[in-house]
């Protein structure tokens, strides 16, 4: 399964309308087939990385929020205990699934708590992919609506068996593509600005166990960012054995926070996180990548995810940025959304939206003000002088 593109309306501060397409949309060289895309399906070429750059309050937030409600839909059929009003929001999700193109169209409603979406008007549509039609994936013709579930859904129906609409029963707050995907998985993992506190190693070594990583793996992963460390091992869910400049200690999930720096600590889940999604091929989602990695990590990231042999299972990397450096190591335009903000937030892609000669450097660009989303200067100037008096 391959999230192709997500479009809303009435989500959050959005514009209508508000769309994200992972699908290529310019011209495919050899080299960007060996670098920037993958191929999911004959000529379907999609990004190994997505890029969402803009000022403060732009929106960047905003468009990982909207990935990660399709993402959390898709994976396990629920939208809960997120921070956004559910209530009148629309959604189309676009992917690809064994051979086929899937159209799926809900409205939200929050069920009486507000801490679960409800789903309404659900419709689930299907047409066969061929590479002859590559550029026609998007349009409503072929689709025909999914009447009856893909597989058996209980030990008394056959895969074939029909179905109406009215006995297609599930819950309020499940998806129908459950019938569609039959089982809860992985799609994506969003990892946010925020810090995870005492939970953060925690969190860490449930990802070593449930993703399968090597404790060989966490040992090399720590000592990129301190290099002091030389092993660290959970004894229970609060108590670590900490192997440090020689000396062993048994320390509280507390204290390990204290022990090792912030920025070890939030870097550490994250590049195991990252080391997760390369290995099973879900996408990785980061918002303001800056507050975790030191650039030379983000350049590194990134040249992981364009590697084919490292990202053998076509996961894509997905983060927001004020490093616009960064989308100097990105070989293409259309993988790079320019957020803004007005009365609602909006984005636009640099491919599509832009004229950018491609030989010229995205940073070069971004300082010089071609995406509107500079600083305001007569802003700053303000400050300075209110400063002054």
């Amino acid at each position: 399964m391959k999230l192709l593109r997500v479009k809303a309306n009435h989500f959050k501060n959005c514009a209508d309308g508000f769309m994200i397409d992972f699908v290529a949309k310019s011209k495919k060289t050899a080299e960007d087939k060996e670098y920037e895309l993958q191929e999911i399906a004959p000529e379907l070429y999609v990004y190994n990385t997505m890029a969402f750059v803009g000022k403060n309050a732009s929106g960047k937030t905003s468009a990982m929020d909207l990935l990660d409600c399709a993402y959390s839909i898709l994976g396990g059929f629920r939208l809960e205990n997120k921070h956004y009003s559910y209530d009148g929001v629309e959604l189309e999700i676009v992917f690809y699934y064994a051979g086929c193109i899937y159209l799926y169209e809900t409205t939200l409603e929050s069920d009486k708590l507000g801490n679960r979406a409800l789903f309404r008007n659900e419709r689930v549509y299907r047409k066969k992919y061929y590479k002859t039609n590559v550029k026609d994936i998007y349009s409503k013709e072929g689709f025909e609506i999914i009447a009856k579930p893909l597989f058996p859904i209980s030990p008394f129906m056959k895969s074939n068996d029909s179905l109406d609409d009215d006995q297609l029963l599930l819950p309020d707050d499940t998806s129908r593509l459950f019938y569609t995907l039959g089982k809860k998985a992985t799609r994506a993992v969003f990892y946010d600005s925020f810090e995870a506190g005492n939970n953060t190693y925690r969190l860490m070594f449930n990802a070593l166990k449930n993703y399968d990583i090597d404790s060989e793996v966490l040992t090399r992963v720590l000592r990129i960012f301190d290099d002091n460390v030389e092993s660290l091992e959970m004894l229970d869910e609060n108590n670590y054995k900490l192997k440090f400049q020689g000396v062993t200690k048994t320390l509280s999930d507390t204290q390990l926070i204290y022990m090792l720096s912030s920025g070890t600590t939030k870097g550490v889940l994250l590049y195991i996180l990252m080391i997760a999604s390369l290995k099973n091929g879900f996408d990785l989602l980061i918002d303001e990548v800056e507050n975790h990695f030191h650039k030379t990590l983000v350049d590194n990231m990134i040249s992981l995810y364009k590697d084919k042999s490292v990202n053998r299972n076509n996961a894509t990397l997905i983060f927001t940025t004020h490093y616009c450096e960064v989308l100097d190591q990105m070989g293409r335009q259309d993988n790079i959304w320019i957020c803004k903000s007005g009365t609602k937030v909006s984005l636009s892609n640099m491919y599509l939206d832009y004229q950018i000669r491609p030989e010229l450097l995205k940073s070069k660009q971004y300082y010089n003000n071609a995406f509107q989303t500079a600083v305001d200067y007569d802003a700053l100037m303000g400050l300075k002088k209110v400063l002054k008096k």
